[in-house]
């Protein structure tokens, strides 16, 4: 994700609020949130369509 953001040049907050609706997802992540299965499959798959 950290590689998207940086490839994409897509802010932190906005690709939060896109892909789960929560503009704090990746502050939360950066600072040790873990994310369950189901947030990660629905991370990649945000991230292999582009949307």
């Amino acid at each position: 994700m950290e590689k998207y953001l940086k490839i994409s040049n897509t802010p932190a907050a906005r690709f939060g609020r896109e892909a789960m609706g929560d503009p704090r997802f990746v502050f939360d992540l950066r600072r040790g949130r873990e994310p369950r299965p189901r947030t990660v499959a629905r991370i990649l798959a945000f991230l292999e369509t582009g949307q």
